[in-house]
């Protein structure tokens, strides 16, 4: 039995199907198995639910193996619940993963593919091959970060996909060309260490060298890119050019300041010039008055505000010249003789590629490819560029022709290039500018002082304003200029006269300048009481006159 008595004591014998015995068995239940308190614990235990079905097999791979892990794991961030989405959405109310419908998978191949084995995680790494240089080996590294992965490269560059590799990209594959030493040493290298691995940028070299004709291809390439841009580059500047010789030739101020300064400089000379050479406009800021010491350029405009009032600055004229003198043309010339050996190189690299066309291990003639549309691309590059010679040309030789124009001898026409000609006249349209908006400020000031001073002078445009002035004009005459007025009646004509005699009187022997006989004070006085008596009579129609008289 599990449970015996010897003497006092008890003795326990632990039963396997019951815990360790504690404290409150020995002492407080003494005498009864725990078996049998286990089991009325139990009856008073409900019951647990049913276990739930098994999963479908086609649902099983999502979850682990119940046995020892035999594939390898995906080391993902397990989405453990998924959000609550709001009511209103506009993607729904469930999440995308809600949604899913349920993939059949084959777990048995997928077992076998990715089965996980001991030795391999528990051997030695391989070693990793370097062959190049720190500096090398860095400069490829930072340049693959930006690029598409080395086994995308040969099947973009051999159908120069420009969605996978841009100009950008060209440019740095350009710097990443093998040389046939590394090649070879990267070669040897895993010849000698089959089963070690190259390095990031060795295995990115022989990637590369695999390609058959790589410079090649990247500046086929580069040159169907970039030729618009360097079109560009010289068909700007010549049309600046042709631009800036229209403006000159239809600009009204130039004709004038040319006019102005030849007859200035006729008059200073003593002669009678036909013209003179442009590279003068430059030193008219140099030569002053020598009284206010003024520049020449500032009497010239002064004197071309005088004679031509709606002439401009000149240098709103003429902005392409501003263009033309920031331009290179030697730099344009060498530009189109480079252009024309890049499209000559272009057709020798397309023909081999031509002939190479077998021997090639990537389907480079996909259908809408730059590959395959080059031969036309080119050939209308050709084209292009046989019109952009021409251009170059003529516009060349109508330049010379406007030097000619201008009066420039023969002999320094075609030494004179169109940028240094443009900056003399841009120089000068500057100045020119700044010499007549400082000329156009002083004018306006004056006119704003005189305009204050004719405001505070009153105007009468009225006819009682223009009555009072000339009574003003009156009072202030001297007795001796005093005239008839003849919009006045005779009668009041004297009257007002004799009135103007009186007070210019009056106020002449207060001040004490004039002496008066006592006839001649008598008359006025007598003249006075007259005009106050007709003014009584006036106004208040009283019987005064016969008073008066």
């Amino acid at each position: 039995a599990p449970f015996t008595a010897a003497g006092d004591r008890c003795s326990l014998i632990p039963c396997r199907s019951c815990p360790a015995p504690t404290p409150l068995q020995y002492g407080g239940l003494a005498g009864t198995h725990t078996c049998q308190i286990n089991a009325d614990v139990r009856k008073s235990i409900p019951a647990p639910p049913p276990l739930a079905p098994p999963l479908p097999p086609s649902m099983l791979f999502n979850c682990p193996s119940p046995g020892k892990e035999r594939t390898l794991r995906l080391h993902w961030r397990a989405l453990q619940s998924l959000p609550v989405l709001p009511k209103v959405s506009r993607f729904g109310t469930q999440t995308i993963w809600a949604g899913l419908e349920p993939v059949h998978l084959d777990t048995n191949k997928l077992e076998y593919l990715f089965e996980s084995k001991i030795n391999s995680s528990t051997g030695c790494r391989q070693k990793c091959i370097t062959v190049l240089g720190v500096k090398r080996s860095n400069i490829i590294t930072i340049a693959l970060s930006s690029l598409a992965p080395p086994r995308l490269l040969p099947p973009a560059i051999m159908s120069m996909d420009c969605c996978v590799l841009d100009r950008e990209d060209l440019q740095k594959l350009q710097t990443l060309i093998p040389s046939e030493e590394e090649l070879c040493s990267i070669r040897d290298a895993k010849a000698q260490f089959p089963d070690s691995v190259l390095g990031p940028a060795e295995d990115c070299l022989l990637t590369l060298g695999r390609i058959p004709h790589l410079s090649q291809r990247l500046q086929l390439w580069a040159f169907a890119l970039d030729y618009d841009s360097l079109e560009r580059e010289i068909a700007e500047p010549l049309f600046y050019l042709k631009l800036a010789m229209e403006q000159l030739t239809a600009s009204h101020t130039f004709r004038c300041i040319l006019a102005t300064v030849l007859a200035i400089g006729n008059f200073l000379n003593g002669c009678k010039a036909s013209g003179f050479e442009l590279s003068y406009l430059g030193k008219l800021s140099q030569v002053r008055d020598t009284h206010s010491r003024q520049p020449l350029l500032h009497h010239v405009c002064v004197l071309l505000l005088q004679l031509y009032p709606r002439s401009s600055d000149l240098y709103s004229d003429i902005t392409a010249v501003m263009r033309v003198s920031k331009c290179d043309y030697s730099q344009v010339q060498s530009n189109l003789t480079q252009l024309q050996s890049c499209c000559k190189a272009s057709w020798e690299q397309l023909h081999m590629l031509e002939r190479d066309k077998g021997k090639e291990l990537w389907g480079e003639n996909a259908e809408g490819t730059l590959r395959k549309r080059l031969p036309r691309i080119l050939k209308e590059c050709e084209e292009r560029l046989n019109v952009l010679k021409a251009v170059h040309r003529r516009v060349i030789n109508r330049f010379h022709s406007f030097l000619l124009f201008l009066g420039y001898p023969r002999c320094i026409v075609k030494e004179t290039s169109p940028e240094v000609f443009c900056k003399t006249v841009s120089n000068f349209a500057l100045e020119y500018r700044t010499s007549h908006q400082t000329i156009v400020r002083e004018k306006e000031r004056e006119n704003e002082r005189e305009g204050e001073t004719t405001a505070s002078t009153p105007q009468c445009t009225q006819p009682q304003c223009l009555e009072h002035c000339r009574l003003q004009e009156v009072l202030r005459t001297p007795e001796s200029t005093l005239h008839r007025d003849p919009s006045l009646p005779r009668s009041r004509r004297k009257k007002g006269m004799c009135t103007v005699l009186l007070l210019n009187k009056v106020s002449s022997s207060e001040a004490g300048s004039i002496m008066i006989n006592d006839i001649n004070f008598t008359l006025y006085y007598v003249v006075f009481l007259y005009d106050v008596l007709y003014y009584f009579n006036k106004v208040l129609n009283a019987p005064l006159k016969h008073i008066a008289y």
